[in-house]
């Protein structure tokens, strides 16, 4: 495969706009705009170099293989047919749309069975940043081949369209767009809502060669973020008949529960069916992976009330949950992570920090996992009622009750006045003001609100001080720098990873990890702003977010080769994934936004917001 130049659409509407390859059946240009605002500049497909022997492309939209037609499309404003024929003797080639990774994170959202790269109709093509298109076959049963690397001098997301056969004498495919969000009050002509309404479902990427939800199409199922998928999923429509993101939910459960692993799981680690991953050497298992599970179950469960795959699995979820408490060493109420977190203990290869943040090194108690094991404890008490074992609801509660009780005065940071993010076993407080962990806490309630709104003051006030105001791009995990001493050792350069060089972490600071800029966890920071009341707080931080969605700043790669889901506070681009669902998570909060009070002077349109606080 290779890249296209100079391409052009056949066809263009204020929809789609799709061209066709001479050489093989396939498109050699493919945009779409699901919001009809016919943004179609950018073309990012691949096409197959090897041509079909005896094919020639009639008109503009027949395929002839020795004279006979094999493939016809149609199109009218917001819908593609592909039409195969079979004729006996005539061997016809699929029909195939392939995709840059590069220029776009496509994906195909639908079900997948262990062990195959087949997807089943209907399902999704979701283009992030650009649209979606719904798919459906008039054949019962008719599935799409699936595939797509990283690892690869051309890294790909591949669509193949099987054509007729013999049984099937006729297929038709038809691929329609679809604006797929939560239909909200006056949004509709709000522009600066255009990002929301396009890039809702970017959070949902299917690996097809794990079968699975991951961080995109090609990387990894990451263990401690299905929960994020989960929050978007209970609020998303239908994707098709039949089919739903909590379907997909359920999906990715299922192969955990079946034994499957995650980046974040002991034993995750390459050879898993050929996929590209990194893997997870540690010998622990990360202190975010099991909140994350039960949080996502108990999401499921509650949003598709699917009470007989919560009662089918119910010793496994319990199982998870009893494990998560047992990490509770010393007692406390608080569970722990085996890396002690202390000053000087720079972990990474062999051993990764507890958390997502894993070139910080968090460890023993960790502020960010035990508020993930709070919600939990407390989602999963509640499933525990619903589904009549009182015992363990008891359980799980008295130990959310333990919890709480010892958060504040373990983690509050008397010289700061806020969160530190972990207590390591010496007995510290590692404090780098970091911003997910104030948010985390107080949007799941670990806080009375007079602490909260006293924390938020803090770092709101912080935040001002050391001059962050490039909104558009989301939040700093952390307002200072990272000292090497507790920054992991990657053997990058600080501007790659992070990693500062110099032992008061400057020199890595706003790069990656160590204080750079992402979407990613902000959902919580403006979270914790609207639960309390405090609206044009969070509207400072999140109506130029909402406005970088629209203009799509947290995907794809900046002039410098790196990729923007990672930026220092210019805007200058540091991450290398290229689309991490994890920005995505931030859209949840719209549902706030538009519950809130509304003032003319806090509306202004996407792509003309102003960054000052």
């Amino acid at each position: 495969m290779s890249a296209v130049f100079g391409a052009a659409p056949e066809y263009k509407s204020k929809h789609y706009a799709i061209g066709l390859s001479p050489t093989r059946p396939s498109f050699n240009f493919f945009a779409v705009d699901s919001l009809g605002r016919g943004k179609l500049d950018k073309n990012p497909v691949l096409v197959e170099t090897n041509a079909v022997p005896g094919l020639e492309l009639e008109g503009c939209f027949t395929y002839k293989l020795n004279g006979q037609p094999v493939w016809r499309i149609t199109c009218d404003e917001r819908t593609v047919t592909l039409r195969s024929d079979y004729t006996a003797g005539v061997e016809s080639p699929p029909f195939i749309l392939a995709f840059n990774q590069k220029a776009n994170h496509a994906t195909l959202l639908g079900l997948i069975k262990p062990g195959e790269r087949r997807m089943s109709l209907p399902c999704v093509l979701h283009l992030p940043d650009m649209g979606s298109m719904r798919i459906t076959a008039n054949a019962d049963g008719a599935m799409l081949d699936y595939d797509a690397r990283r690892y690869v001098p051309t890294p790909f997301v591949r669509v193949v369209f099987p054509s007729a056969t013999a049984k099937q004498r006729c297929v038709e495919y038809r691929l329609e767009v679809a604006a797929i969000y939560p239909k909200l009050p006056d949004i509709e002509n709000d522009p600066r809502y255009d990002g929301f309404r396009r890039d809702w479902l970017n959070i949902f990427q299917v690996n097809p060669r794990l079968q699975m939800l991951a961080n995109n199409a090609a990387s990894d199922p990451c263990s401690f973020t299905l929960f994020l998928y989960s929050d978007l999923a209970q609020h998303t429509p239908p994707l098709a008949n039949g089919l739903t993101c909590l379907d997909l939910m359920r999906m990715t459960l299922d192969r955990y529960l079946s034994g499957a692993k995650g980046y974040g799981q002991i034993g995750y680690g390459p050879g898993s069916a050929g996929a590209d991953i990194i893997g997870w050497r540690t010998p622990w298992t990360s202190s975010d992976t099991l909140p994350s599970f039960l949080i996502a179950a108990c999401s499921y469960a509650n949003g598709a009330r699917d009470w007989n795959w919560a009662r089918a699995n119910y010793d496994k979820l319990a199982a998870w949950g009893r494990e998560m408490f047992a990490a509770d060493k010393n007692g406390n109420g608080l569970i722990e992570y085996p890396g002690t977190g202390n000053f000087g203990d720079r972990p990474l290869g062999e051993k990764r920090p507890s958390n997502w943040w894993d070139t910080i090194n968090f460890g023993h108690e960790d502020a960010y996992a035990n508020a993930l094991a709070y919600h939990a404890a407390t989602m999963f008490a509640e499933l525990a009622r619903k589904l009549k074992y009182p015992d363990d609801a008891q359980f799980f509660t008295e130990k959310a009750a333990k919890l709480r009780a010892a958060y504040a005065p373990t983690f509050l940071n008397p010289a700061t006045g806020v969160l530190a993010g972990w207590k390591s076993a010496d007995g510290q407080l590692h404090d780098y003001w970091f911003t997910f962990v104030q948010g985390a806490a107080i949007t799941y309630g670990l806080l009375d609100d007079k602490t909260a709104n006293s924390i938020m003051d803090q770092l709101l006030a912080k935040m001002q001080a050391v001059g962050y105001t490039k909104f558009e791009l989301g939040l700093p995990g952390n307002l200072v720098p990272v000292k090497k001493g507790d920054y992991a050792k990657t053997d990058s350069p600080p501007e790659k990873y992070g990693e500062p060089r110099l032992d008061d972490g400057g020199d890595g600071f706003q790069f990656y990890e160590n204080g750079g800029a992402t979407g990613c966890w902000a959902y919580f920071t403006i979270k914790a702003l609207y639960k309390l009341g405090r609206v044009e707080d969070a509207r400072r931080i999140f109506h130029p977010m909402l406005g970088g969605y629209a203009c799509g700043e947290f995907q794809g790669f900046g002039p410098n080769g790196m990729s923007r889901d990672w930026r220092d506070w210019q805007g200058g681009c540091h991450g290398y994934e290229g689309l991490l669902v994890d920005n995505y998570h931030a859209l949840l909060a719209v549902l706030d936004d538009v519950k809130a009070p509304r003032p003319s002077d806090t509306v202004r349109p996407a792509g003309n917001v102003k960054n000052s606080p």
